[in-house]
């Protein structure tokens, strides 16, 4: 089978009138429409970059936003130690300063900014672990040793060593505890 000749008109074989080699020109209301569509997929291809270019720019201010939020998060809890640092130094010119009884007087004023440090780190969302005769939770509990107790129960915390921290829901340090243990039958 050879090749057709693409010059010749193409005649179906089931017809005796050829098909014209070229076709006729379309309506003008069919070109109106296509100018219709032409400039509407050119209108939605613009809208397409310029969302495209709106989103990218979207994502890179998230991002910096981001990195500029970790890394002055802090500074809204540091603002509110910076009287507690001021009182620790002021505490400290008083006690070089008073005559007399300077231990009491360093004292009470270390433990009056320990509360000043604790009630501000309260109202920022940190909350002490108090594991003292409390089960033993290892996720909130570091066992760093058993000790036999007659007097707590087994599997409780029998001393603890560091205090535990949560900052809202997250465990920050688990409270260091020593495990009590029953002590030894003897036979």
């Amino acid at each position: 089978m050879s090749k057709p000749d693409r010059s010749e008109p193409i005649v179906p074989e089931n017809t005796a009138d050829p098909v014209p080699a070229t076709l006729p020109p379309p309506p003008p209301e069919l070109i109106e429409e296509l100018k219709a569509r032409a400039a509407k997929a050119d209108e939605n291809w613009d809208r397409l970059l310029r969302t495209t270019a709106d989103f990218d720019n979207f994502k890179k201010r998230a991002a910096r936003e981001k990195i500029e939020a970790a890394q002055y998060a802090s500074a809204s809890l540091l603002q509110k130690l910076l009287p507690v640092l001021d009182n620790f130094e002021m505490a400290l010119a008083a006690a070089q300063n008073t005559p007399g009884d300077k231990l009491a007087s360093l004292q009470s004023g270390i433990v009056m900014i320990q509360q000043q440090l604790k009630t501000e780190l309260t109202e920022t969302g940190l909350e002490e672990i108090d594991a003292a005769g409390q089960p033993f939770d290892p996720n909130f509990h570091e066992a760093v040793s058993q000790q036999i107790s007659s007097e707590v129960a087994e599997d409780h915390v029998l001393l603890q060593l560091r205090k535990g921290y949560k900052f809202k829901d997250r465990l920050l340090r688990p409270a260091t505890v020593i495990v009590a243990k029953p002590p030894v039958a003897k036979a």
